[in-house]
């Protein structure tokens, strides 16, 4: 009888997964800024952004509001790593006048309790920071303000709607300055909600801890979500505990076919009708009332206790959730059932037992049902944000009917297990949730300033003001102008070095011509085909062959050897061997040239290390190897740096291009200097192409006031100690290794994955700038910035991910900044050598780390606007200025060369 009676209470997983869907398009809504307004499901940020990780320590004060009673704590949380805490509490009545009087007297309410509770712990004398537990649905916009939307349960207080709490809560505490020996001796730190506050605690015990839920006199749920979802708070980076307020559910009509008619009869009579519609069918507030309604039908239909309805029956509130929690207790047989309806007038036949009892079960299961369903979609939400096919995860659970009723856990987990069986999900039950929670949440607050204050004092140094930026732009000139002239040029730091390109093309070059391009771990060799006039076009073949480390730091005639070999496999390849073809050789070092075809080799740079080169003619070199593999011969007629190169094939498209920049690996400029001022080369007529080697910029000390201690570190790891010291602070080769040192010292000092320096983090060079890019790319979600970080073996937490991604773009910025502040010395000399008052100007660029990294080029080009604010630059990408752009060097020397004959 009672099943057919209450059929509609009896949910099938059919009717629970289709809850569960309903609950999660809720969940996006309340998510979205467009539909949040008209969201039933407020899914409220919390300003909750981190989960305790262990190191938190101190004192706290805690005030919990939202249960039956009042309750003060006093939490000491102890960083022994045991992570221990202590908790001394003292409650309070909640009486009816304050609940549902006026807001100044229930917030000095509380003060009393608070200011009671100080003196009983003797604190009077301490400052303490307050965590503030409120479980009612606020509105947050920071993580020490709230404004009430709504009272919920049987709280109903006048004129606190709409206001911010935390401010009230203050002012209450400040009239008590009396006890309080200084003024404001309790700094509010954190609004809390207590079942963020279950999760907090829960957090403390078990990192896996990412939901909390409250299953008690009302009904709520929170969760860790990413970021990028939340549209009403500012920010991608991350994730934020959101206050679902999952008791509003339904208020929208979402479950109208699910209400039965004792479910609309009970929000009729209720404080708030129409609203919490969901909490109105799962919490114990209204469980009693529901079993209440469902037994005065059946008995006035005849079908209970012979038809007589008692006054109990009748009376509102009179079967609570104790009497329903009691009955159900089935080990006691029918002697519980018997005696509580008993005492309720009611004279009970064991028919009628066996039926209350049975009705308490359906009521209670769907319940624990419902609840379920929406925890599901939690759970299914979390583990397809981490996109996980499989996830592991706690869920911190509180509240009276979660503890008290002998049945309700067990049936809870069994539907949640059965509804997401690809969540491996343990239950744990929170002790002292809301007021712990509220003081671990201060306390996470607490260590996250703290930590903010370290980061920020570790990144200081690589925020540049755009005062260091200009001073760093007239540093530089100041170095150009050391290397043109000819007394101070061999003790520059800038080598500003005559290439003895002297024109950039003009279209009329034609022919075959071969290009060498050595300057990295790869070697190339092409073979390039000019056509001039109306089909004016470059078509090129190459082949690239790899460098092995034995050879690069070898000796010079093993690795000449190799360069050679590497040629008559692609000679050979091409069916070109024979031909005496011209040839371009990019060698991206610095050379000291005495003309276009002869290039000595400053010194190595990029991790090259072969014996006996320094000092010599790399095109002797080359010759050398080409006579004694006597297989072919070949016209060697320019040596070209990667710089130059560069310029050229976007001068070869563009002819206001005179300036080249490399960003990648290493980082260099060349431009056409008026001959006039380059001291070293006779002559005064026309321009030359100067390869500033501005890497070395620096190495005289110059800067030294701009290196932080990380640079320094570099630099002493590095092959070449005190060299290229700018280019060490710019280029890629060694960003990588900027951050690895910035990581180091933040995870020494307990900010960075739980202190726990990872082999993988000692190694040299296993931060490459590929990552750097990767890892700030802003399409990038913290999920796979967490991925990159495994793959490098550094086991991050999502906070970790935060960090590692600020301390990249900390480095980066910086990087292209002071590029920009070099380059803006280059076009404002440029600008002063045509005294003109506004230059136009085109760069052409090249290199991995202006390609690919996400901000680079932009912040270098901005840089470079505002501190040559006279000169409008165009940046130009370069295609393949090493190959392409040496056989045009080739080309145009050898149209020179024979108009010059």
């Amino acid at each position: 009888q009672v099943d057919r009676y209450l059929y509609q209470m009896r949910l099938s997983d059919d009717i629970l997964l289709d809850v569960m869907a309903r609950f999660q398009a809720e969940m996006v809504k309340g998510l979205g800024r467009d539909t949040n307004a008209t969201a039933a499901v407020k899914m409220l940020p919390s300003f909750v952004r981190s989960l305790p990780d262990g190191s938190e320590k101190g004192d706290f004060l805690a005030v919990d509001v939202g249960g039956s009673q009042f309750r003060a704590h006093q939490v000491k949380v102890f960083d022994d790593g045991k992570q221990s805490s202590q908790l001394e509490s003292k409650f309070y009545p909640t009486p009816k006048e304050v609940i549902q009087g006026n807001g100044a007297e229930f917030f000095d309410y509380i003060a009393d309790c608070l200011s009671d509770f100080m003196e009983t712990k003797n604190l009077k004398h301490k400052k303490l920071p307050l965590g503030f537990t409120f479980s009612f649905p606020c509105k947050q916009t920071k993580l020490e303000e709230g404004v009430l939307l709504d009272w919920t349960k049987h709280f109903k207080v006048r004129g606190v709607q709409g206001t911010n709490v935390v401010n009230s809560l203050r002012k209450a505490l400040q009239k008590h300055k009396a006890s309080f020996v200084p003024a404001g001796d309790v700094d509010v730190l954190a609004l809390v909600n207590d079942t963020v506050g279950t999760m907090m605690t829960c957090g403390y015990d078990d990192q896996r801890c990412e939901v909390g839920v409250i299953i008690g006199t009302g009904t709520n749920a929170c969760y860790m979500e990413e970021m990028r979802h939340i549209d009403l708070v500012e920010g991608d980076e991350g994730r934020m505990c959101i206050n679902t307020e999952w008791g509003a559910f339904g208020d929208d009509g979402a479950l109208d076919d699910l209400r039965t008619e004792f479910d609309r009869e009970l929000d009729l009579g209720s404080l708030n009708p129409g609203k919490q519609l969901f909490e109105k069918m799962i919490s114990s507030l209204h469980l009693g009332e529901l079993v209440r309604l469902i037994l005065l039908k059946m008995t006035k239909e005849g079908l209970l206790f012979n038809g007589k309805v008692s006054t109990a029956l009748l009376t509102k509130g009179k079967i609570e959730m104790k009497h329903v929690s009691a009955m159900e207790k089935y080990k006691e047989g029918l002697s519980n059932t018997k005696e509580i309806l008993t005492e309720l007038n009611l004279f009970p036949s064991e028919e009628d037992c066996i039926a209350v009892q049975h009705v308490c079960t359906i009521v209670s299961f769907r319940s624990a049902n419902l609840c379920a369903a929406a925890l599901a979609a939690i759970l299914t939400r979390l583990r397809e944000n981490k996109k996980l096919l499989r996830m592991r995860t706690t869920v911190g659970i509180d509240g009276g009917l979660y503890k008290t009723h002998p049945q309700y856990a067990k049936r809870l987990h069994k539907v949640v297990r059965r509804l997401v069986p690809n969540c491996d999900v343990r239950f744990l039950l929170s002790v002292s949730g809301s007021g712990k929670g509220a003081a671990m949440v201060t306390a996470v607050g607490y260590r996250l300033a703290a930590q903010r204050k370290q980061i920020d004092a570790a990144l200081a140094p690589f925020l540049l003001s755009l005062e260091t930026l200009r001073e760093v732009k007239n540093k530089m000139r100041t170095e150009l102008e050391y290397g043109l002239k000819r007394e101070t040029q061999a003790s520059a730091t800038v080598k500003m070095l005559p290439t003895y390109v002297c024109g950039t093309p003009d279209g009329t070059e034609k022919g075959k011509f071969l290009a060498l391009d050595l300057g990295g771990t790869n070697f190339r060799v092409l073979l390039v085909k000019i056509r001039s006039g109306r089909r004016r076009s470059v078509q090129m073949y190459n082949k690239i062959f790899a460098i092995p480390l034995e050879i690069m730091q070898g000796t010079g005639e093993e690795l000449f050897d190799h360069i050679v070999q590497c040629i008559a496999d692609f000679l050979e390849y091409m069916g070109i061997k024979g031909a005496r073809l011209p040839l371009g050789f990019t060698f991206s070092f610095p050379c000291r040239q005495a003309s276009i075809d002869k290039g000595t080799l400053v010194g190595w740079t990029k991790g090259f290390k072969a014996t006996d080169c320094e000092g010599e003619d790399v095109v002797d070199m080359l010759r050398e190897a080409i006579r004694r593999r006597n297989e072919f011969d070949l016209d060697i007629v320019a040596v070209v740096n990667d710089t130059v190169g560069t310029m050229m094939t976007c001068g070869y498209e563009d002819p206001n291009c005179e300036i080249g920049l490399i960003a990648g690996t290493g980082s260099n400029v060349c431009y056409m200097e008026d001959m006039k001022n380059i001291e070293i080369v006779e002559g005064n007529e026309g321009k030359m192409c100067i390869n500033t080697e501005w890497g070395g910029f620096g190495d005289n000390g110059c800067i030294d006031n701009i290196r932080t201690k990380y640079d320094k570190e570099v630099d002493e790891g590095s092959l070449n100690p005190g060299k290229q010291r700018y280019e060490k602070m710019t280029s890629g080769m060694y960003l990588g290794e900027i951050v690895r040192q910035i990581l180091i010292d933040l995870t020494k000092q307990g900010l960075l994955f739980r202190g726990q320096i990872s082999e993988s983090l000692r190694k040299r060079g296993i931060f490459e700038t590929k990552f750097l890019s990767q890892i700030e790319s802003d399409r990038l979600a913290l999920l796979q910035v967490r991925r990159i970080l495994q793959q490098l073996g550094l086991d991050s937490t999502c906070e970790d991910s935060i960090i590692v991604k600020e301390v990249c773009g900390a480095v980066s910025k910086r990087a292209a900044q002071l590029c920009g502040a070099g380059l803006a010395a280059i076009v404002e000399k440029k600008r002063e050598n045509q005294g003109v008052e506004h230059l136009q100007i085109t760069v052409g660029v090249d290199g991995t780390l202006y390609k690919l990294h996400p901000h680079f080029s932009r912040v270098l080009q901005e840089t470079v606007k505002e501190l040559a604010p006279r000169c409008d630059v165009t940046f130009m990408l370069s295609e393949d200025g090493s190959g392409k752009g040496a056989a045009l060097i080739t080309a145009v020397a050898k149209r020179l060369h024979n108009v010059g004959q």
